[in-house]
């Protein structure tokens, strides 16, 4: 089909009711969605959203095709939540779109025109999803542009960038140079500079504006030359009242009198990816001013793109006498496993070492936003114990995508992170930078490092890839194993909730964001089995466990059954998936998503109620019962790919580097380090709500949880089984589950959203109460 007749242009046309005049069209044919992407709203986005209450800042710019052309369109607010639960996202297919001119009355081409996403019906399984990546004989990049003609920035606001979709740090885009800008006054790395001596001190620069200089009040057209000795990440400074079209703010330190430089707007853009640690650069036409939230000694050199341009250059180090600045490169701290013990909470060091797990990219709430962090496990050799690292985003995205087991890492400028239970850990500083094998290393030559190096050429490295792992559930440091230590960790967290409230808390978790709730349960049924053999499950059942409700929403998922649900088995053909509930209802944005025939979430409320309806043959014994393979397995929810951690693969590396980031997926074809789980089915003590809990006390990224009895209370209360010797075969362990009928116990459930309808639940402790 030509590209000036295909099935977006002519949708298109059919907006036009009269000249100058546009109304909203509905596409009932197949569209593929090849991109979203993020950007603040301005001041002028509301002129486009009349009836709508914002939830937060963000806009989505969403690209669709039909094959043949390209159409980027703007997702109307009260859809965010599709794209904040990844559900819309690259690859999903859309079945039914209605697309409403931005303003009306505006434009008469269609070129000129801006177009929003206001409702949406889509596939909810895996079959509405494609691979772009697969389709070999489709180039979608190459695709002409239908509707606005203008798709280089944000539609609907006066942006200049467009955010990462999942985290405020990292850059995203191909705006931000790799290499110096060919501009007037700048050099590349390494060139030659036309000025070496510096006209300006950091000494003099200070002393002239705490003095009141008039020299140092204004523009300083001086030339001052530094070391950046420190680098920070990226501070996003976007806010919905503020037009600042490139609202981005880089730091920088040198160590000659310990200046902060701040790159702001293009400035920032144009050096962030090419200024490094140890870099020297000379700098003019720029301001001094009262260092943000410090003292009045304090000051800060703000250099910018607009009003007055600053001009900044690389300078080679032959440049320059030795004596003018402090020696190249970071003055390395390095702290072995052996030594972190000693050091103080919130020190801050370097480590070195070989990494042997990469866990998945999860999300923290901290106040509005959301952060983005990962565990990494590292050895070195120094003792048993190895090093772990909450290490959150650092504005280095490629390289937070690179990271795969057996590869030698250097985290410089980590803080140390002491806990109440002594476990120990370290995490990010505004300051922290990764660096890989193969990377820009400046440390090589030190004694520590030499030390590491010999340890790991006389390792054993079949024993490293045995112990290699990628992704799956994993939360550190591990919970009390007392109910009142762990109660008392929690101080300002929410206390146990019921049934009903936690439905709601999960209901409001985003892609990927985690979450720990504690509710006051009965367990009444315990399943084991491998992932794909779960029709072969063992299990124990209480007999006296009324019959569940089906929930009264596809949306809840199929972890919770809650109270007062309808009991029918039949499902909606369709469903609309959560609106804002302040959008008025005329216009109001929808999404609706088709089920599939393989929906695991239809599957698991059919099998249910085929259960549930045979429970008056429960009379049999139930010790009998609990150790024999069941032609007629119970229902529950199979264990999420995710959840798993996965054998590392040399052969593999890439692929699994990228799968356990934000947006990847786990191929079912993978090898799990441990593929058995537990299952335990837990009513809500306060009312009828049911809800799965996926136990896995015998994971391989489980810390040793100490000696206990082994037995269902003390590996519930553990997390665990005993390090202290074998562990009980899953036959005992169903055989003896009868010891919790009845038994009301303090849940601690570790809640992940994986994105659509899926969360999971994984039962970390579990608590007796008296």
């Amino acid at each position: 089909m030509a590209a000036s007749d295909c099935i977006l242009r002519r949708t298109l046309r059919l907006s036009r009711t009269a000249p100058n005049q546009r109304s909203q069209v509905v596409c009932r044919e197949t569209l593929y969605v090849l991109d979203v992407l993020r950007y603040t709203r301005d001041l002028g986005s509301s002129v486009y959203f009349p009836h709508t209450i914002f939830s937060n800042d963000n806009l989505y710019d969403v690209t669709l095709s039909d094959r043949d052309c390209r159409l980027r369109v703007t997702l109307d607010p009260g859809l965010n939540e599709l794209v904040e639960r990844n559900v819309l996202r690259s690859g999903a297919v859309l079945r039914t779109a209605t697309l409403a001119p931005a303003m009306t009355g505006l434009a008469d081409r269609t070129e000129d025109q801006s177009f929003i996403l206001v409702t949406v019906e889509m596939s909810a399984a895996e079959g509405g999803n494609v691979s772009l990546d697969s389709d070999s004989d489709r180039d979608w990049d190459s695709l002409p542009w239908s509707g606005s003609s203008d798709v280089s920035g944000p539609l609907l606001a006066n942006r200049g960038l467009f955010l990462p979709l999942w985290n405020n740090v990292d850059f995203h885009g191909d705006a931000w140079k790799q290499s110096p800008p060919l501009l007037s006054g700048t050099t590349g790395r390494g060139g030659a500079a036309a000025v070496s001596r510096p006209s300006v001190t950091i000494k003099s620069l200070r002393e002239g504006f705490l003095g009141r200089k008039v020299w140092a009040r204004g523009n300083i057209l001086r030339r001052l030359i530094v070391r950046i000795t420190a680098k920070s990440q990226l501070i996003y400074f976007g806010k919905a009242d503020r037009n600042s079209k490139y609202p981005y703010q880089l730091e920088a330190c040198d160590r000659t009198e310990s200046v902060l430089v701040v790159l702001w707007n293009n400035l920032c853009v144009d050096w962030f990816c090419v200024l490094q640690p140890g870099d020297i650069i000379s700098l003019s036409h720029f301001r001094v001013k009262h260092r943000y939230r410090s003292d009045n000694r304090e000051i800060e050199i703000s250099a910018n793109s607009q009003n007055l341009t600053a001009r900044l250059a690389l300078l080679p180090e032959a440049a320059l006498a030795p004596a003018n600045l402090p020696p190249p490169g970071h003055a390395f701290s390095f702290c072995s496993s052996e030594e972190l013990p000693a050091r103080p909470h919130d020190a801050v060091c370097d480590v070195i070492g070989c990494l042997t797990f990469a866990g998945r990219s999860e999300r923290l709430k901290k106040g509005s936003q959301l952060s983005e962090y990962r565990w990494l496990r590292l050895e070195d050799g120094r003792s048993a114990r190895p090093i772990w690292i909450q290490l959150f985003s650092t504005s280095q995205p490629e390289t937070h995508r690179k990271l795969h087991p057996l590869m030698v890492v250097v985290c410089s400028r980590l803080k140390v992170v002491q806990t109440s239970a002594s476990f120990l850990y370290l995490t990010n500083t505004p300051h922290t930078i990764v660096q890989l094998s193969g990377g820009r290393r400046n440390c090589v030559q030190l004694p520590a490092v030499q030390e590491f190096f010999t340890w790991l050429q006389q390792q054993d490295q079949k024993r490293l890839l045995r112990s290699a792992l990628v992704g799956g559930y994993f939360v550190y440091p591990p919970a009390a194993v007392s109910l009142a230590t762990y109660m008392r960790d929690r101080a300002g967290e929410p206390g146990f909730l019921q049934g009903p409230e936690l439905l709601q808390e999960m209901k409001k978790l985003c892609y990927r964001e985690r979450r720990t709730f504690c509710i006051q349960a009965t367990v009444t049924m315990v399943t084991y089995c491998r992932r794909g053999e779960e029709e072969r499950c063992m299990f124990w059942q209480n007999p006296s466990f009324p019959v569940p409700s089906l929930p009264s929403s596809p949306a809840e998922g199929p972890w919770v059954t809650p109270p007062q649900a309808s009991s029918s088995s039949q499902r909606p053909s369709k469903r609309k998936l959560p609106r804002h509930s302040d959008t008025p209802p005329k216009g109001r944005p929808q999404a609706t998503v088709q089920p599939q025939g393989s929906n695991q979430t239809a599957l698991l409320f059919e099998a249910s109620m085929e259960f549930l309806e045979s429970t008056d043959a429960e009379e049999e014994d139930q010790d009998d019962a609990s150790r024999v393979t069941c032609p007629a397995p119970p229902s529950f929810p199979h264990i999420a790919v995710e959840t798993l951690a996965v054998r590392y693969s040399p052969a593999r590396k890439q692929q699994q580097a990228v799968a356990v980031t934000m947006g990847g997926s786990l191929t079912s074809a993978a090898v799990f380090a441990c593929d058995d789980y537990y299952t335990l089915r837990l009513k809500v003590l306060s009312d009828d709500t049911c809800i799965f809990a996926t136990f896995l006390p015998h994971s391989p990224l489980l810390p040793r949880s100490g000696s206990h009895g082994n037995t269902w209370a003390s590996i519930l209360s553990h997390g665990g089984f005993s390090s202290g010797g074998p562990p009980p075969t899953p036959g005992d362990l169903i055989g003896t589950a009868k010891q919790l009928a009845n038994q009301r116990l303090a849940c601690c459930l570790d809640v992940c959203h994986l994105g659509g309808d899926s969360s999971e639940v994984v039962l970390s402790r579990a608590f007796p109460l008296i």
